[in-house]
């Protein structure tokens, strides 16, 4: 036996030992093919391989594009993300069961938020999308036996479901949908994130702010958006995806900069104030164009821009630069020009006469007429100041050529000494000769200078100026004889500070003495009170500036007028400067009755918003209603606000949480809103916090637009509610 026992032991110890020895070796082996995988270049193959799997290397991060402002901060453009939707009909948990139960409800869900497909198209996209994959998956299974890479075409994994992007909101809300409310590697859901440009105040001042490019890559396309692309589009950032535990993470290797932010020098009361006194002058006129410019006499700043053509459909929208790039012959408003000139140089004083006749001149065979030749009035002699006032060609003409026929190169150089020929760069960029004066010159070899150029460069002909230079020209009158540049971009913000702060740069320090600026500003005074522009006269403050009326020439002739007027206010003191053009007007063209009306308006509108009056200027009117207006709203605040301002309240029913605030020169009277969950509610007179939390409340999203209180909003207010829609509210 116990031979026996030591047989058997023998036996034992030998298997194990040739399983310890197998065990070895195979060990052995692992640690061979080991070192191979990390010291061989087929071990480089296959940690590319495992990489590409797991890894997705050097993803671009875009970088949040800077926002432009107005002065006091309220958005002309933003930024905002958007999202693309797709399907990944490989993700590792998608299950064709689970997809086949939840589709049609996912339909449904899908067509009654984005209702540009109906519930069965949804579901016919979706489940397409499946069956490419089972199409892929039997080629693969094909392709294996034959011994075939088994890559997945790229074709077949991502499907975009939702034709539009939509916003983070709307991706929140989806993401409840059934099917689409399980993890993404279960659900295949992916959205494809890209920033998108937004303009709050829609298409107020949008020539001026600019536009960009669709694939907000490509940067800015227009205005100030190209202008300063380099410093509102930052720097892109990097990151790459990994797959961990079956679930794609984002893993941010370097962060994106956000771009600059800008603060214009635009105002969005003036700039809608100018923009609405234009449109109504286009639309009455039926004019092709017009312009409209509003600038901070002291500052140089523009605080209103505007540049509106008439579309193909007859309305007008903002199109063309054209305060900066109409290159056309300015017309009278030139003549203040011409006259500075000469006063300057000595040639001629306010009281000198020319004659003037029936209106009628003729200088080498050409001939010279006043807007009144055809009346045949003998008008005799007019002074330098009175032809200023009716706007005279031929006083212009006789001034020149008194000081300047034997030497006009001395004139031009009277303009240079201005500074109207200097070439500045603009805020919104430009190409070629657009935004720059192209004044003619003796000796230049490009524009013929001839015989009668001299005369009739002396009243607004031979010459292009655009409305922007005009514009500095006469603010440079306003400010004591100091000519700056007009600009927009006032403040570039990095990161929340301030990095650089923009003044205007002095074209010229002193464009004429002291004794001719003031004659000047005496004959500009009274070209509104007796001359051309007698009817933008203002009841509340005196206006000096010129008007221009321009033939536009046009294959070889002329067609149709350029009317203007540039001038600023209050004359006294002056606080803006603000230049009107009109293209292409029907009727009879004038300077004074077209658009010096626009410039009226502007004005007036302007002061009254901008400019402190002392109490002195505010006697109490006692036909007027002497109570603030009130906005509708939440009645607990309004009625704690009245008290605390011991302002008497009539009769109220104290239950109810929301009013509408009536108002006579007794009391307040606040009227019941009522409010059911099955209609819109009515915010029309609320402030944006009350119409918010109302319209929110009731199930409904909101797009808001402008400022102050809710004037009009896209549902009314007894339609059935449908809670999830869009509501869009403008407040003014």
């Amino acid at each position: 036996m116990k031979g026996g026992n030591r047989k058997d032991k023998k036996g034992i110890l030998g298997r194990y030992g040739l399983i310890v020895s197998l065990l070895m070796l195979f060990a052995v082996m692992i640690i061979f093919s080991a070192g191979k995988i990390v010291f061989t270049s087929e071990g480089k193959k296959w940690r590319e391989v495992g990489e590409k799997e797991t890894v997705i290397r050097d993803r671009v991060i875009l970088p949040k594009r800077g926002n432009i402002y107005t002065y006091d901060g309220k958005l002309l453009a933003t930024t905002e993300p958007l999202f693309s939707i797709y399907m990944d009909f490989w993700a590792d948990g998608i299950e064709k069961d689970t997809l086949s139960k939840y589709v049609g409800d996912l339909s449904l869900e899908l067509a009654k938020k984005f209702p540009d497909r109906t519930a069965a198209q949804y579901r016919n996209v979706i489940m397409s999308g499946w069956k490419m994959r089972e199409g892929e998956e039997e080629k693969i299974r094909d392709n294996e036996a034959r011994g075939v890479d088994k890559r997945v075409p790229i074709r077949s994994r991502y499907v975009k479901i939702i034709r539009g992007d939509i916003s983070y909101v709307d991706l929140k809300e989806i993401r409840t949908f059934p099917f689409w409310n399980q993890r993404s590697n279960r659900s295949g859901l992916i959205a494809e994130e890209r920033n998108a440009r937004k303009k709050p105040f829609g298409n107020l001042a949008t020539r001026t702010v600019g536009n960009v490019y669709k694939d907000l890559e490509k940067g800015g396309a227009s205005g100030l958006e190209l202008k300063y692309d380099s410093l509102l589009r930052g720097i892109p950032g990097v990151k790459f995806r990994q797959k961990i535990q079956g679930k794609w993470m984002d893993v941010v290797e370097k962060p994106a900069e956000e771009g600059w932010d800008i603060i214009t020098t635009i105002d969005a009361d003036i700039q809608d104030i100018a923009e609405r006194s234009l449109r109504e002058k286009l639309t009455e006129t039926e004019a092709e164009s017009g312009t409209a410019i509003i600038m901070e006499v002291k500052s140089g700043e523009i605080k209103g821009i505007v540049n509106l053509d008439r579309m193909s459909n007859g309305e007008y929208g903002e199109g063309n630069p054209n305060a900066f790039s109409y290159m056309n012959e300015p017309g009278s408003t030139f003549k203040t020009v011409t006259t500075m000139v000469a006063l300057d140089d000595g040639v001629v004083t306010p009281t000198d006469s020319f004659y003037v006749g029936s209106g009628l001149f003729q200088y080498n065979k050409r001939w010279v007429r006043d807007h009144y030749w055809r009346r045949g009035q003998d008008r005799g002699y007019l002074t330098v100041t009175e032809g200023m006032q009716v706007s005279s060609n031929i006083v212009m003409s006789k001034i020149v050529l008194k000081g300047y026929e034997d030497n006009p190169t001395k004139f031009v150089e009277g303009i240079d000494r201005i500074g109207l020929r200097k070439q500045l760069q603009w805020d919104v960029p430009l190409q070629g000769i657009e935004g720059t004066s192209s004044v003619r010159f003796p000796d230049d070899k490009v524009n013929y200078w001839s015989k009668t150029t001299l005369p009739w460069m002396s009243f607004g002909y031979e010459s292009k100026i655009p409305p922007i230079y005009m514009l500095m020209f006469y603010n440079g009158i306003a400010n004591g004889g100091r000519m700056i540049k007009p600009f927009i971009a006032r403040q570039f913000i990095e990161a929340g500070k301030v990095v650089k702060n923009t003044e205007a740069e002095v074209v010229n320090p002193m464009m004429c003495k002291e004794t001719t600026l003031q004659q000047i500003h005496e004959m500009l005074v009274g070209v509104v009170k007796e001359g051309t522009a007698r009817v933008v006269a203002s009841d509340y403050f005196t206006i000096a500036g010129k008007t221009g009326t321009a033939q536009i020439a046009s294959g070889g002739g002329y067609g149709g007028y350029y009317v203007s007027f540039c001038g600023y206010f209050p004359a006294e003191e002056p606080m803006y400067t603000v230049f009107v053009g009109l293209r292409k007007p029907k009727g009879v063209p004038s300077g004074g009755g077209m658009a010096g009306m626009v410039f009226k308006n502007i004005a007036e509108q302007t002061y009254i918003r901008k400019v402190q009056l002392s109490v002195a200027h505010c006697p109490v009117d006692s036909t007027l209603q002497k109570n603030p207006p009130l906005k509708n709203g939440n009645w607990k605040h309004n009625r704690t606000l009245l008290a605390s301002l011991n302002f008497p309240v009539g009769e109220s029913d104290e239950a109810a949480d929301w009013v509408k605030m009536q108002q006579d020169s007794i009391a307040y009277h606040p009227q019941a809103l009522t409010l059911t969950g099955a209609l819109v509610p009515d915010v029309r007179g609320m402030g944006a916090r009350d119409a918010l939390y109302l319209l929110e409340k009731s199930g409904l999203k909101v797009n808001l637009t402008g400022s102050g209180k809710v004037v009009s909003q896209s549902f009314p207010h007894d339609q059935r509610l449908v809670k999830g829609t869009t509501i869009s509210i403008t407040l003014r």
